[in-house]
Order: structure tokens, then sequence, then C-alpha cells
């Protein structure tokens, strides 16, 4: 019997873990973390251990507690997507005062891990929050713009790290934030090209031009051309701190290339298949290129 109830409590405590991953979108949640370490590690003298667990846990925290924010927020229109339907509150595994709560104590406890690192990457970290359950959410239903207003706190997290490092806002870390800025326009339009249909069930409004069509396509490559340029900008010695040596930017720009040649698949074949392989492109090129700054910078 004892054995039997143990098994019931584990099981309830993984489904109860599963639900914690899914309302703060954990996957998520570690690549933004990915992203704010990179910027940490290329900011940072010296690389302090407590430093980056406090990074780390900061900003699982405010990415989770915005993802839990967000999920309230669109409870009903959740339940109107198969993407989203399964989903801890519209499926009835959560209630509402439960995930409100889960947002609150990880704001919480995010902005003072930051906090405890410097104040200003506390601010950038709350305004992050601010702006994605604040301005990006509730858009999403009314315009195109809103993956403009979404771009500003997606674009944080690598800034965050070097912010932590060095307590500084600059050009190095205005320079890490306009590449991840304009990386979100071909990654999110790619996804809302995909889920088009389902995101419409919605009423949410993700494509620039509101239709899979040829003025999506040619925004998607204008973006992905800006991102590209200001990726390989350090290599010229501008941006202060952050420079690039020209095996690693030839290296940078090559994988932009990469993704640009995905997004012109996009533009000849017009079909879900091409938008998923553009997205997919997408996220291995935000991490790959994150890794050659970081190994850029401690080999060369």
């Amino acid at each position: 019997m004892k054995t039997a109830v143990g098994t019931v409590k584990n099981t309830t405590f993984s489904l109860m873990f599963a639900d914690f991953k899914e309302i703060t979108k954990a996957k998520l949640a570690v690549s933004v973390v990915f992203s704010s370490i990179a910027g940490y590690f290329l900011g940072a003298y010296q690389i302090d251990l407590v430093s980056l667990l406090l990074l780390a846990f900061g900003g699982y925290c405010m990415v989770g507690a915005s993802n839990a924010y967000n999920q309230v927020i669109e409870k009903d229109l959740d339940v109107l997507m198969k993407r989203t339907r399964n989903r801890p509150i519209p499926a009835g595994r959560m209630t509402v005062q439960t995930a409100l709560t889960i947002a609150v104590t990880m704001t919480i406890l995010g902005v003072v891990a930051l906090y405890i690192l410097s104040p200003k990457t506390a601010m950038f970290g709350a305004i992050s929050i601010f702006l994605y359950t604040s301005a990006y959410t509730p858009l999403k239903t009314i315009t195109p713009l809103s993956v403009f207003v979404g771009a500003i706190p997606g674009a944080i997290p690598f800034m965050l790290g070097w912010v932590a490092a060095t307590n500084d806002f600059g050009i190095e870390p205005g320079t890490l934030f306009m590449i991840q800025f304009f990386w979100q326009f071909p990654h999110f339009w790619a996804l809302g090209w995909m889920l088009d249909e389902d995101y419409k069930k919605g009423g949410f409004k993700m494509l620039p031009t509101g239709k899979k069509d040829t003025g999506t396509i040619l925004q998607i490559i204008l973006y992905t051309i800006w991102m590209i340029v200001i990726s390989v900008m350090p290599v010229f010695g501008f941006t202060g701190r952050l420079h690039l040596s020209i095996p690693a930017a030839i290296l940078v720009l090559i994988a932009g290339l990469v993704m640009l040649v995905f997004a012109f698949k996009l533009y000849e074949k017009r079909d879900n298949p091409a938008a998923r392989k553009l997205m997919l492109a997408s996220v291995t090129y935000i991490s790959l290129i994150q890794i050659i700054y970081v190994l850029d910078k401690f080999i060369g």
C-alpha cells in the first residue's frame, strides 16, 4: 500500500512539475538564459560563479513570470487554438489563481536576484516583463505591430548579460540588443506563417501584412539582411570592447547567409515546410553566433 501511495505522489509531483514547465515555457526560458550568459561572458572582465547563478536564476524567473502572466491573460483565446488548448489553464489542470501566484512569486524573486547583480540589470529585467505583459500580449489581437513591441523585451536577454557583468549600458550591449532585435522578425514571422491558421482562430495578428503573401516574405528577407549587417559590425572596431576577429566575422556572416537562403526558399515555395525550415535555421543561428562571439573573445 505504501508503494502505491508513493507512486501516486510521484505521479502527482511529476504532473505538477510538467505543468510548471508549461506555464513558464521552460525551453524558451532556458534559451533566454543561454543568451544572457553569453552576454555575461562577453562583458565580464573575470567570470564570477555567483553572478552567473544569479543571472541564470533571475533570467529564468523573469521569462517564466512573463509567460505565466501571458497565459493568464490569453486563457480564453488559448482554448480556441490547437497548439495551446492543452496548456495548464485552458485544460483545467491549473487555476488562474495558482498561475498568478507563480507569476508574482517569480517576478519578485527575479527582480531581487537581478538587483543583487546590479540595479540596472533589475531595471531592464522589470522593463522586459512590463512590455511583454502590458504591451505585447494585448496588442497581439489588435495589430501586427505587436511583433515590433514584443521584439524589445525579446532582445533584452543578450544585452542583459553584458549589463549584469559591467553594470554599464553603452555601445556594446546596445549592439547585442540590436542583433537579437532584428533576428526576432524572421524568427517570429516564420513561426507565424506556419501557425497562421491556428493564430487566426485565436484572433492573433502575427504576420506583418496580415497574410501569407509576398509582402510578408519580403519583410522577412529585409530584416534578415539587417540582422546579418549588425551581427558582423563588431569586426570593424567601432563597437567598443565588443569586437570580432576576421575569421569569427566570416563564420557569423556565413551563418547569416545560410538563414537568408532559407528565407529565399520560403519566397520560392511559400509553404509551411519552408517556413518551418527557416524557423529552425533561425533558432540554430542565434545560438551559434552567440557561441562564436564568446569563443572568439576567449580564444582570439
